[in-house]
């Protein structure tokens, strides 16, 4: 019965992605505000810009063994939903709420309102005739504009975030080429330090590696919008593969151009280390197109996490995990939840501490995508389901163990993460167990 019922709703589902639409979203989640300014505190951890251009390789090649990983999951089930629905479905509806319940709660809603903040921020700066509008205002506004792209159609929402997402890559192409320019033919840059190399320490590599992951943790969103995809076993993997390269690329790149654009000295602990980089490459006028550049890649990054988010809450709604209205219907973007995704960014704009939101959210995160990767092996044991993949289990293992281990190593080095991610886990149980009790 359930399975005839499947195979109804299948037929009559209304496919609103394609390839590009799934590279763009991944690379969308992935070039936001870290790309630009995680750099600056790794050079202070690290000490020099050579273990920091490693990081950026190393945390880059993890990505791409999750984003092989996360082909296997969607391959299996090619549902929406995430990490929702591979640990719901795989080891248990608690782990998954739970995962669910942290992208409701920080995941996406936080990561949507310090992208937001930062927009304001960049913006602002590079066009000073704008300062008399204050930056709440104008990160909250950015919210409800991308909100409302998104809320009307899925397919024109899709379109808008394939337009933004190709103009941010132009731009991103135009600067790395005229940085490479800039390389060849000047004779001061790059800028190298004539200091030895700094001695390596295993736990602030893996300090910076966590805090780097979080550039790179867009790897996966193309699997919140699987259910939406026309032979998603196929392109689904395809586009977080096409996607992750790129963004390994953009991200390797422009970070290398950054550091080695100036001296350690003016970059080390620099937040705005794309910004100092740029106006010591070429002045002023260099800074306030970086700053634009940025807002703009910030700009694609919320609209990304506006469309995938709320694909989260629609699935844990459809499974009575959330009250019914959040749950999307057949052709229909899940508007409920976009209100509820938007809603909460705002708050979390106008009311919270965002950087001590964040400070414990690459740590989490990295535990929820392990945990995620990990539920393939267990259906592969408990089900039989063995991925067909020439990568399985080399990628999954590889992916499970750096993270898991770098994550624990963070930890380690600074316990307030750990610390931070329990009463979130704890959170995520007592309201688990409040909604299974409303359901009887």
């Amino acid at each position: 019965m359930n399975d005839s019922r499947s195979r109804t709703q299948a037929s009559h589902k209304q496919y609103s992605f394609g390839t590009w639409t799934l590279v763009a979203l991944v690379v969308g989640n992935a070039v936001g505000a870290g790309i630009y300014t995680t750099s600056g505190f790794a050079l202070a951890d690290l000490g020099s810009k050579e273990w920091v251009m490693l990081a950026w390789f190393v945390a880059g090649l993890i990505a791409l063994m999750g984003a092989l990983s996360y082909g296997m999951l969607v391959q299996g089930l090619s549902d929406s939903g995430g990490e929702y629905l591979y640990l719901s479905r795989s080891i248990h509806p608690l782990a998954g709420f739970i995962a669910g319940w942290v992208s409701l709660l920080a995941g996406f809603p936080g990561a949507i309102a310090f992208a937001a903040l930062a927009f304001a921020t960049y913006t602002l700066s590079a066009l000073p005739n704008l300062n008399a509008v204050s930056a709440d205002l104008l990160a909250v506004s950015v919210i409800v504009i991308a909100g409302f792209i998104h809320i009307a159609r899925t397919k024109s929402g899709a379109k808008m975030h394939e337009a933004i997402v190709a103009f941010m890559l132009i731009a991103l192409l135009l600067v790395m080429l005229f940085a490479a320019g800039q390389f060849y033919f000047s004779t001061e840059l790059p800028v190298t330090s004539d200091e030895p190399l700094a001695p390596f320490s295993i736990f602030a590599f893996a300090n910076s590696l966590v805090w780097i992951s979080l550039s790179y943790s867009g790897f996966n969103a193309a699997s919140y919008v699987a259910g939406e995809v026309h032979n998603a076993k196929r392109l689904v993997p395809r586009g977080m593969l096409i996607g992750t390269m790129l963004t390994m690329v953009l991200c390797v790149g422009i970070n290398a151009i950054m550091v080695y654009g100036a001296p350690i000295e003016l970059l080390r602990g620099q937040a705005d280390i794309a910004v100092v980089a740029a106006e010591a490459m070429t002045g002023k006028n260099g800074r306030r197109i970086i700053e634009l550049l940025i807002a703009i890649s910030l700009l694609t990054s919320i609209t990304a996490m506006v469309l995938a988010g709320p694909r989260v809450y629609a699935k844990m709604a459809s499974d009575g995990a959330l009250p019914s209205l959040f749950a999307a219907r057949s052709g229909q973007p899940p508007r409920m939840s976009i209100v509820l995704q938007v809603s909460s960014a705002i708050a979390l704009v106008l009311i919270a501490d965002l950087r001590g939101l964040l400070s414990y959210l690459g740590f989490t995160l990295s535990l929820c995508l392990a945990l995620a990767v990990t539920s393939l092996f267990v259906r592969h044991w408990r089900l039989g389901e063995k991925p067909k993949s020439r990568w399985y289990p080399i990628a999954p293992i590889l992916f499970v163990s750096c993270t898991v281990t770098f994550a624990t190593l963070s930890a380690v080095n600074d316990p307030k993460q750990f610390y931070a991610a329990i009463p979130t886990v704890v959170m995520g149980a007592l309201a688990y167990l409040i909604s299974k009790r409303g359901l009887k």
